[in-house]
C-alpha cells in the first residue's frame, strides 16, 4: 500500500507556487514593507519551499528597486520574479533587480481587454500583439525565464488571448499567465478558458499556463483551483489573501485544497505545509492585516470545536469532523515557550527558527534586553510575541525621528480622560497635555499637537497576541495624508502604550522621504 501512494505521488505532476506577497500583497491600501520587512517574509517563503517569489515592481521606486535587489541576493532555493510593464526601463529595472539571483524570472505584462485596451492603452489589438512580444524579446537578454500576463484576461476576447499567447511564446516565453485582474470570472467559465485556450495555442505544450485571480466576488481560490482541474499547472497567490482591493487567491487555501483532494488533482505542490501557519502570522504581523478567526486553514478557529457533537466525534476518531491536521499546517509548530529565566542562546535560535536574523551582537543585545524587559510583565513568551517585538521595535533599522520617552493617562468616572505624553522629535524633548473622549483619543491628540503631522486616522485596529489577561495587545493604525497611506504598529502588554506607539510608529513612516508611491500598480 506504502510502495503504490508513493508510486502515485511520484507520478504527479508538479504545481507551482508563485507568491506575489511581496508584490500585488503590498498593493493593500497600508500595507507598504520595508526592505528588512520584505526580506523577512522572502526568507519565511523559501523556508515554505515556495518556487517563484516576485519580490517586488522594481520600477516603481528606488525603495522598491532596492527591496527586490535584496531578496535577489539572499535568498537561494526559490526564484526571484521581479514585474515590469511591456516598457524598456521597466524590464531593463526588473533585469537589473533579479540581476544577483541563483535563478531570476521577468514577469512582463500588457492589457488585452477591449476596454483596457482603448481607454487605458490607447492601442490597437495589432499594437498590443506587436509590443508584447518586443517585451518578451527584450525581457530573454536578462533572462530565459520569462512570464507574459495579459491584464484583465478575463474579460479579454479568446481569439485575441490566443493570437497574443501563440505569438509571446514563439517569442521565448516560457510561463503564460491568464489573470482573472478584476475578480469578474466564474469558476467554470474560467475552467473552461484555460482548458481552451491550451488546446487551441499550437505551442501552448512549450509554456507553463498560469492564473492570478483577484478576489472581488469571493471566487479567487475557487477561480484557481478550476483552472488546475483544466490544465493550468502555476497558481499565483499571496499568503492570506493579501492584495489589491479585495485581494489575491490565498496560498494557503490553494496548496491544502490541492493537497488534501489528491483524489481529484493530478498535481501536488512542493510546499512545507508546516511552515503555513508561521509565515501566515509574519505576514500578518508585519503589514497589520490582522487575519480573521474563521479564515481558512490560518484562522484561529480554524481547527476549533464548539459543538458538543463535533467534540465528541473529534475526540472519538479526528476525521469526523477534520479533513486536515492540525500540525501539517503548523498550527502545533513553533510552540516553544520561553520566560524571564531563559537565555541568550535560546533566545537567538528561537528567533532564527522564525526566520529573523541577527547580524551583530549589539543588534541581539538590543533585542534580547527588549525580551528581558517583556519577560517581567508577561510571564510566558510565545512565538507570536517574539513577532511582534521585532516588528515593534524593529531589528530593521526603521525611521525613528519621533521616540515615546514619557506617558501618563487618567481616566476615571464621570471625568475627562486626560494624557500627558512626552516625545523626542529629531533629539528634542516636548511634552504636553491633551484631553479627549477616552485615555486613547487623549493620547493621540496629544502626540498630534507636538508632531503636527496633519494625517488622517483611517482605521485603529485592536488584537491580542496570545491568550489570557497578559498577553500583549497589538495595535496597527491607518494614517493617510495627501493620498499616502500606511500602517503603524505597537505591541504592549498596556493597550494604551501600545496605541501610542502605534501612532508614532505611523508617523514615522509618513515622515520618510522614501517615495514608495506605484507609477502603475501592475494590477495582473
Amino acid at each position: 500500500m506504502c510502495l503504490a501512494r508513493l508510486e502515485q505521488h511520484m507520478s504527479k505532476q508538479q504545481l507551482i507556487i508563485f507568491d506575489t506577497t511581496l508584490r500585488d500583497g503590498e498593493q493593500s491600501p497600508g500595507a507598504s514593507m520595508t526592505k528588512d520587512e520584505k526580506i523577512r517574509i522572502a526568507r519565511a517563503l523559501e523556508k515554505m519551499h515556495v518556487d517563484v517569489i516576485e519580490a517586488g515592481f522594481p520600477i516603481a521606486s528606488p525603495g522598491d528597486f532596492e527591496a527586490a535587489r535584496a531578496v535577489a541576493e539572499i535568498v537561494k532555493d526559490s526564484t526571484i520574479c521581479g514585474l515590469a510593464r511591456a516598457l524598456e526601463q521597466d524590464i531593463d529595472r526588473a533585469g537589473e533587480a533579479i540581476k544577483p539571483a541563483n535563478s531570476g524570472r521577468i514577469h512582463t505584462f500588457i492589457a488585452t481587454s477591449p476596454v483596457h485596451m482603448e481607454r487605458k492603452l490607447r492601442m490597437m489589438p495589432d499594437q498590443v500583439v506587436e509590443q508584447a512580444v518586443w517585451a518578451v524579446k527584450h525581457a530573454r537578454r536578462y533572462t530565459d525565464n520569462v512570464e507574459f500576463s495579459a491584464e484583465d484576461a478575463g474579460r479579454s476576447e479568446i481569439d485575441f488571448l490566443c493570437r497574443i499567447f501563440e505569438a509571446v511564446i514563439d517569442a521565448g516565453a516560457t510561463t503564460i499567465n491568464v489573470p482573472d485582474t478584476v475578480g469578474y470570472n466564474m469558476p467554470w467559465q474560467f475552467g473552461e478558458t484555460i482548458r481552451t485556450l491550451i488546446e487551441r495555442i499550437p505551442n501552448s505544450d512549450k509554456a507553463v499556463f498560469s492564473v492570478h485571480c483577484h478576489n472581488d466576488l469571493g471566487l479567487a481560490v475557487a477561480n484557481s483551483l478550476s483552472a488546475v482541474t483544466n490544465g493550468a499547472r502555476q497558481v499565483e497567490c499571496t499568503i492570506n489573501g493579501l492584495g489589491e482591493r479585495a485581494g489575491n487567491a490565498s496560498l494557503e487555501e490553494v496548496v491544502m485544497a490541492v493537497r488534501t483532494r489528491q483524489d481529484v488533482y493530478d498535481c501536488d505542490t512542493r510546499l512545507d505545509t508546516t511552515q503555513i501557519v508561521p509565515c501566515s502570522r509574519l505576514v500578518a504581523n508585519i503589514t497589520g492585516f490582522p487575519v480573521q478567526p474563521n479564515k481558512a486553514v490560518v484562522g484561529a478557529n480554524a481547527f476549533a470545536h464548539e459543538s458538543g457533537i463535533h467534540q465528541d466525534g473529534v475526540l472519538k476518531h479526528r476525521e469526523t469532523y477534520e479533513i486536515m491536521r492540525a500540525e501539517d499546517v503548523g498550527w502545533s509548530h513553533n510552540r516553544m515557550v520561553l520566560g524571564k529565566h531563559s537565555g541568550r542562546n535560546a533566545f537567538r535560535t528561537r528567533l532564527e527558527e522564525l526566520g529573523i536574523h541577527i547580524d551583530s551582537e549589539t543588534e541581539l543585545n538590543e533585542a534580547f534586553a527588549r525580551f528581558k524587559e517583556l519577560a517581567d510583565k508577561k510571564h510566558e513568551i510565545f512565538d507570536e510575541d517574539l513577532q511582534a517585538l521585532v516588528t515593534d521595535k524593529g531589528l530593521e533599522k526603521t525611521n525613528e525621528r519621533i521616540k515615546l520617552i514619557a506617558l501618563h493617562v487618567c481616566s476615571e468616572t464621570g471625568e475627562i480622560p486626560g494624557a500627558d505624553v512626552t516625545l523626542g522629535i529629531d533629539g528634542e524633548e516636548r511634552s504636553i497635555s491633551a484631553e479627549g473622549s477616552g485615555p486613547v483619543d487623549a493620547t493621540y491628540r496629544a502626540i498630534e499637537a507636538l508632531v503636527e503631522s496633519g494625517a488622517d486616522l483611517k482605521l485603529y485596529s485592536v488584537n491580542n497576541i496570545t491568550s489570557g489577561t497578559d498577553s500583549q495587545g497589538e495595535v496597527t493604525v491607518r494614517l493617510e495624508l495627501g493620498g499616502r497611506l500606511v500602517n503603524g504598529q505597537g505591541a504592549d502588554t498596556d493597550i494604551v502604550i501600545a496605541s501610542a506607539k502605534a501612532y508614532i510608529n505611523g508617523c514615522n513612516k509618513l515622515l520618510d522621504v522614501e517615495d514608495r508611491a506605484h507609477p502603475q500598480k501592475g494590477d495582473v
